[in-house]
């Protein structure tokens, strides 16, 4: 029923589709790039502990 009055009133299912598709992937870009963001973020972190436990190992290798 719902569907009949959208296409009376000029409205495809298609083009409801495509505007739903449309916006859907204009959500992914900034949700991709937020993603990234936070796996690159704790990517350093991680690379920081493994730098300092090194360092700890090294200085105490020294002694």
């Amino acid at each position: 029923m719902n569907f009949l009055i959208l296409s009376q009133a000029g409205f495809n299912g298609g083009d409801i589709l495509f505007q739903l598709l449309a916006f859907a992937f204009l959500l992914t870009i900034p949700a991709i790039i937020f993603i990234l963001f936070f796996i690159f973020k704790k990517r350093n972190d991680r690379l920081k502990r493994v730098e300092e436990k090194l360092d700890r190992l090294l200085e105490n290798k020294g002694n």
